[in-house]
């Protein structure tokens, strides 16, 4: 008699979309007197504190925040404009509503993404939880909000305004609605995500993280030093002058970006600049004039024809340099080069770099994370290029915490790159 078949597993549920706050979509808090309900609400309310923002990007120059949604048990949600509060300034002066959340948790999800806006109106967290970065140290496949909200809660969330111009005035009634759901089920959310932190033995791990967030909260943001060498399509220009056009001509739509608060690629997009940079490698001079110039797509854009003389000045500019004065071919060398380079360059660490990465990578797929997460790629690429003088346990362990890593980080990946790091 043969054995019954198995059931084949249930087909999951659907996800329950949800698309209206549970208690109605709040009012904007735009004025004085709305503030300060706001903040009395907040500090009656109890529990951890579930924060967002909203910025404009691609749309504005400035990444600030246009839009913070906070909401706290026996508070509700709460949906306040920074730009109201500018009173003339660049930015908003919130640090009263910090003072009325500052002693309880700060959920956010992908924080590093929130805290430079918060921090920019005097909102820093003493304690945080981080949702995505949780995600991603549970080794969970897809990490964004939505997503998480699936597998956690089965419910579904609509992300159509996620990339919307937030500088708009007065929001829709739509995005309004969008904003507050984004925090509606974060402390739900944090509550699963912690469960199975504790299950998986990686708790500690998330709180030695969610500490080093809030350590570096308030820091400026790095800025590199030649960022026009990021344009896409640089690798084709070929000479130091057309090099000097695209960074001259970066250069002056970036100063023109941050004048008009809007996006450089608004104004004028960066394929355009390297094939103005390419039209100077072809002609062998920076100066193309107007005609040349407006053969070339994007320079006949409403904004960048309006603006056509800064361009042409910029490339007046690049003409004029003398041969010292021209950017090299490739960026100064105060950053490590890629490891790709290395063979020639520095073959003792090529040769490391083709140990460990491979074991760090295999250690992080044990552990079930992204090897990022494991440790950062900048400080794996600095220990293979100049490793510690003493590459024991304690020194590699030494050299990793000046880098930054956590000691979690460490106590998984010292016993593993020690050993791989003597050229012996």
């Amino acid at each position: 008699m043969s054995a019954p078949e198995t059931p084949p597993d249930p087909t999951p549920d659907p996800p329950r979309p949800v698309t209206v706050p549970a208690d109605g979509i709040p009012p904007v808090v735009d004025t004085p007197d709305a503030l300060a309900r706001t903040i009395d609400r907040l500090t009656a309310g109890t529990g951890p504190v579930a924060l967002d923002t909203e910025r404009a990007h691609g749309f504005r120059y400035w990444p600030k925040a246009y839009l913070i949604q906070v909401r706290r048990a026996g508070s509700g949600t709460h949906l306040i404009d920074p730009v109201a509060f500018e009173a003339g300034a660049p930015r908003a002066d919130l640090s009263a509503l910090r003072a009325a959340i500052a002693d309880e948790e700060w959920i956010l999800h992908a924080a590093t993404q929130d805290l430079p806006s918060l921090a920019e109106v005097g909102l820093l967290p003493e304690r945080l939880f981080d949702t995505e970065l949780a995600g991603r140290l549970l080794g969970l496949p897809r990490v964004a909000l939505g997503a998480l909200l699936e597998r956690a809660l089965g419910v579904s969330l609509a992300k159509e305004h996620s990339a919307s111009d937030w500088s708009t005035r007065p929001l829709p009634e739509a995005w309004l609605a969008y904003a507050a759901l984004d925090v509606e089920l974060l402390v739900d959310l944090r509550d699963w995500i912690e469960a199975e932190l504790e299950a998986a033995g990686k708790l500690a791990w998330a709180e030695q993280e969610f500490a080093h967030l809030v350590a570096h909260a308030g820091d400026e943001p790095h800025r590199r030093a030649e960022p026009w060498r990021r344009c896409s399509g640089l690798h084709a220009v070929r000479t130091p002058r057309g090099l000097a056009a695209v960074r001259e001509l970066w250069t002056a739509r970036d100063t023109l970006a941050q004048e008009l608060d809007r996006a450089p690629g608004r104004i004028l997009g960066d394929s355009s600049i390297t094939d103005a940079g390419l039209a100077v490698d072809a002609a062998k001079s920076a100066a193309l004039g107007r005609d040349t110039l407006r053969r070339i797509h994007g320079f006949t854009w409403r904004l960048a024809k309006r603006y056509e003389s800064r361009w042409l000045d910029a490339l007046s500019r690049a003409d004029a340099l003398s041969a010292a004065e021209l950017p090299p071919r490739r960026a100064a060398s105060g950053d490590l080069p890629q490891p790709r380079s290395w063979a020639r360059a520095n073959p003792e660490a090529a040769a490391r770099w083709e140990r460990i990465r491979p074991a760090v990578n295999a250690l992080a797929e044990q552990q079930g994370l992204p090897p990022e997460n494991l440790l950062s790629p900048d400080a794996l690429r600095r220990l293979a290029w100049a490793p510690p003088a003493d590459v024991s346990e304690a020194g590699v362990d030494a050299a990793l915490a000046a880098l930054d890593a956590r000691p979690w980080q460490r106590g998984l990946v010292v016993p593993v790159v020690a050993p791989l790091l003597s050229d012996a």
